[in-house]
């Protein structure tokens, strides 16, 4: 069966919303823009309509998922306590691109399924105004991971992911392209601490202008072992691959970086390169594509270009890394990931 389809949403219409709220009430699935990536989301108070996300993406059980909320009075329902450093990021960052992990209360309001049985919960409140008005008329936080089957690139926008999802779901809101296209950074304060598990659009610079120190978790550039628990979704699991095999090449040098990255093509045949602007007119490949000419620039167009890549019959995809600075830590943990850590530093 199709799923219910909107009209691309450039302003707001609001039976459109409700149509889709509705649907969240009854125990099903939507898809929905955020200002990160689209999200196919579920009643987060209903265990049953939860697992329907489970089943549609392909997504291990022990993967937890993010909760969205419109109000901080939704908050103060699911958690056990918001500390004074957990309001001051509230305060800084929401609503926007911040996902923070919060003990949980013990009553069990949020369902097993959605924290993989942890005593953590992941929340945030999107900025997106789609994505706020579905969660205020639902009346009910959004249970919602990234709206991909699991382990491919997420979604940035509906023509990207309609082949993989459609029937999957009740009902689709369609946004046009997301404005960030990364998903969120994700945090757990520890006192006055903050650890980053994976970073997104609110960089560890930013992070430091409210907290004393803030880390970065060894699993944002290594690999979790197969037994290690997780409180933050995107960390465990094969995430954001093409089919095609990728590599990743990086060096502060770019006159290195690039003649690496020549070397790799005349070894292969069929090589489709993505670059910055700046340097994509020195490669060699017959396939080249420009990322953009700033950090912001390649987060939005590196999902799509991923999924694309996949059409054009090539044998191998070489990605120019970004470095960490910055946006570019988030970029790098999802270049890494998408190339199954086969990658080059210089």
């Amino acid at each position: 069966m199709l799923s219910k389809y909107s009209n691309q949403i450039n302003e707001i219409k609001e039976e459109e919303i409700q149509e889709a709220a509705d649907e969240i009430i009854k125990g099903n699935l939507v898809l929905f823009p955020t200002e990160t990536v689209y999200g196919i989301g579920a009643n987060a108070l209903d265990a049953n309509a939860v697992k329907k996300i489970f089943e549609a993406k392909g997504r291990a059980q022990d993967n937890p998922l993010i909760v969205h909320v419109s109000d901080i009075k939704m908050v103060e329902e699911i958690v056990e306590e918001i500390t004074d450093l957990e309001r001051k990021l509230i305060e800084n960052f929401w609503p926007g691109p911040l996902t923070i992990i919060f003990k949980r209360k013990s009553n069990e309001i949020i369902p097993n399924v959605v924290t993989a049985n942890l005593d953590t919960v992941g929340i945030r409140m999107p900025s997106n105004l789609i994505a706020k008005k579905l969660i205020e008329k639902s009346g009910v936080p959004i249970a919602a991971p990234s709206a991909n089957v699991s382990g491919k690139p997420s979604g940035t926008n509906v023509d990207d992911i309609i082949e993989e999802l459609d029937g999957k779901v009740e009902y689709i809101l369609d946004g046009g392209s997301t404005d960030i296209g990364l998903e969120s950074t994700v945090i757990k304060v520890d006192e006055e601490n903050i650890n980053i598990l994976r970073p997104g659009k609110i960089t560890k610079e930013q992070l430091e202008t409210v907290a004393n120190q803030v880390k970065v978790d060894k699993n944002v550039l290594g690999q979790v072992k197969k037994d290690e628990v997780v409180s933050s979704p995107g960390m465990k699991y094969k995430h954001y691959a093409p089919n095609t095999k990728c590599v990743m090449v990086y060096s502060k040098n770019a006159d290195k970086m690039i003649e690496k990255i020549n070397e790799i093509t005349e070894q292969n045949e069929n090589v489709l390169v993505l670059a910055k602007g700046e340097h994509i007119d020195r490669y060699i490949s017959k396939h080249k594509w420009n990322m953009g000419s700033s950090l912001d620039e390649v987060a939005q167009n590196i999902f799509t270009f991923l999924r694309r890549a996949d059409k054009e019959n090539v044998d191998l995809i070489i990605i120019e890394g970004v470095g960490n600075e910055g946006l570019g830590l988030a970029i790098t943990n999802r270049l890494i990931r998408a190339s199954a850590y086969n990658y080059i530093v210089i």
